[in-house]
């Protein structure tokens, strides 16, 4: 049996060697084999040349680079589209969540669950307004999108190969991977932890990206907010008609208005709000239509390392609709770098290869 283990990188230089120590020292005292599936995602600082030497020392790191940052989720989804483990394990490189929990995690997967995700019983370094705000957000999630959402649980968990091929069928751009899972609705465990600060580095998630994170989950899974706009228009209207009867009073009993004003004052208030917010929240919809219409690839690859196939199609999987040219690209001594070029758009499942590439790569 063999453990994926996926780790999404940015900018993460000053924790990548702590993080990589811990989880081989963990993965080593298991009974499983294992490979650590490393994606930067267009990482600034040194995080990439760490990941490469580090790789080019031991064939179980594979590491993944992006052309640029195509964000968090996108990175979780390259490891999962290249992970080969029976089980597959995702975790961030800042060690908030410990790589002491797999261990249990591989063992309750052993009894059938296909799903094991930690849920955080306290949060340690967040801030008393992240904590509120994360609270609120689950909430919201539970009660508004989907109820299968379990509150505290990010995107640490382990998945089965089950789990992970439903999941490479979820190609939306919008995406929410913890919604997605609980979506399939595979049988589902559930262990406590609690959560720790930073080892190093700053977080990657600052208020304004953990708000666009929670907007693309409840637009992405939900009508809710079209269907709050019918409840914000009630409650405008309610408030306009309050005050229609306060215009109607100050115009027959005290006459004292401009001609005209009260229709006017009504109208808009009646309106005016209501049609600027409904067009926004249709028009944040129309827009993830559109994005979704172009049917471009959920993120560019421009290196792999360590990934080795008998067809380069098996390790592309298929998944991008790209046609793809590859060539071998000499890195350091003792290892070498696939690289990828997204050319045009693929007619079938598989990517298409040239000849000449196929024959290099073989």
């Amino acid at each position: 049996m063999k453990v994926s283990v996926i780790v999404p990188v940015l900018n993460e230089e000053a924790a990548l060697k702590m993080t990589l120590e811990r989880l081989r020292t963990v993965l080593e005292r298991t009974d499983w084999e294992y490979e650590i599936v490393l994606v930067d995602d267009g990482s600034s600082d040194r995080s990439l040349e760490i990941l490469l030497a580090m790789g080019a020392l031991d064939e179980r790191l594979k590491v993944i680079s992006f052309t640029r940052n195509f964000g968090h989720q996108a990175a979780i989804t390259a490891g999962m589209d290249f992970a080969t483990g029976d089980a597959v394990v995702v975790i961030d490189a800042d060690l908030q969540d410990p790589p002491e929990l797999i261990p249990e995690m591989l063992q309750l997967h052993e009894q059938g669950y296909e799903v094991v995700s930690p849920v955080r019983i306290s949060r340690e370094g967040d801030t008393w307004f992240k904590r509120q705000t994360a609270a609120c957000f689950y909430w919201l999630l539970r009660k508004g999108v989907d109820s299968r959402i379990r509150p505290q649980v990010g995107d640490f968990r382990l998945m089965s190969r089950r789990v992970i091929e439903a999941l490479r069928g979820c190609r939306e751009h919008q995406r929410f991977v913890r919604g997605l899972i609980a979506w399939l609705g595979f049988r589902e465990a559930t262990i406590s932890f609690e959560r720790r600060p930073r080892v190093a580095g700053e977080t990657k998630y600052p208020l304004w990206k953990m708000l666009r994170f929670a907007w693309t989950a409840i637009t992405s899974f939900s009508a809710l907010p079209l269907r709050l706009s019918i409840v914000v228009g009630v409650m405008f209207s309610a408030m306009a008609f309050i005050y229609l009867v306060w215009a109607l009073y100050a115009s027959v009993m005290l006459q004292r208005v401009v001609p005209g004003w009260t229709s006017i004052i009504a109208l808009q208030s009646l309106s005016v709000g209501v049609i600027l917010l409904s067009l926004g929240l249709i028009g944040e919809y129309i827009a993830n239509i559109y994005e979704e219409s172009k049917k471009r690839p959920l993120y560019v690859v421009q290196a792999l390392q360590n990934l080795h196939a008998k067809d380069p199609a098996d390790v592309a999987r298929a998944r991008n609709d790209l046609v793809l040219h590859w060539e071998k690209t000499p890195l350091a001594q003792g290892s070498s770098l696939v690289a990828i070029e997204a050319v045009g758009a693929a007619t079938s499942d598989s990517a298409l290869v040239s000849e000449e590439a196929k024959a290099a790569h073989a």
